[in-house]
């Protein structure tokens, strides 16, 4: 996927975790900002690989990886704190701090040499907590939520850093329909409305086609197919990348609905 406005790019990627054996080959990928972009393939595909190295957890062996037109390499890992936000699999804490100050830890890059909040860090985390219907459970540990509540929190305290870019790794992998439609309208709005470009890798053909922008299909460490739900979710592609009989049922709006036999 290539897209001038780009604001995070990665370029003929190559990585192994052990020489002869490469987890991605030649991966090409573009996030732009406004855009919601779903990773899709089986499990051994290279999707979490591929988001660590988005990161910066890891280094490519070969290609480039550029945020903002330069190096990720080049970045400290407070600028990076400043455009790049996670949200884990699993919503985790170190500490058993309050929600209201978890998502208030998504300010320290913004924060002067103290650390100490200023009135517009603790503004910004109240909107992040609106916006991701946090506020209710602002007093409470991440241990006293459901799971949805608490990957609710974990993503409150990504939009607190304000980044241009979010990336997520399946974010809604252990909850229930009820949560999983809702994480993924959260999604779709951190793109649309906070106008950041959001990357998700997703074990969900059908929410990622209804909600996604943009879809990039991989296996065994490359990319299959790449664009838009149409280009994308297609039986014949789908059939040959995940292995199994694949019938796809339309529907009155929006993609079709995947069955898998």
């Amino acid at each position: 996927m290539s897209d001038a406005s780009a604001i995070l790019r990665a370029t003929e990627v190559h990585f192994a975790y052990r020489a002869g054996t490469e987890v991605l080959r030649g991966v090409s990928l573009s996030a732009s900002r406004g855009k919601f972009l779903c990773l899709l393939g089986p499990n051994g595909s290279g999707k979490t690989t591929l988001l660590k190295l988005l990161l910066g957890v890891l280094r490519p062996g070969s290609g480039t990886i550029a945020l903002e037109e330069k190096s990720l390499e080049s970045y400290s890992a407070k600028e990076l704190a400043r455009k790049l936000a996670y949200v884990p699999q699993t919503p985790t804490s170190a500490l058993n701090f309050p929600v209201r100050e978890l998502v208030l830890m998504g300010r320290y890059a913004h924060t002067g040499a103290m650390g100490l909040p200023s009135e517009t860090d603790l503004k910004i985390a109240r909107l992040a907590m609106e916006m991701t219907e946090s506020t209710d459970a602002a007093d409470r540990t991440l241990e006293e939520l459901s799971g949805g509540q608490a990957q609710c929190a974990m993503i409150a305290r990504a939009l607190a850093q304000q980044p241009g870019v979010c990336l997520l790794d399946e974010p809604t992998s252990h909850l229930d329909i009820r949560n999983q439609l809702k994480i993924y309208r959260m999604m779709r709005r951190l793109a649309h409305d906070w106008n950041m470009a959001v990357v998700c890798v997703s074990h969900d053909i059908n929410l990622a086609g209804r909600f996604a922008d943009e879809l990039m299909l991989m296996k065994r460490g490359i990319v299959v197919a790449a664009g838009g739900p149409d280009d994308v979710i297609r039986e014949e592609l789908l059939r040959e990348t995940y292995d199994v009989e694949i019938e796809l049922i339309p529907t009155d709006e929006g993609p079709p609905v995947l069955r898998a036999h």
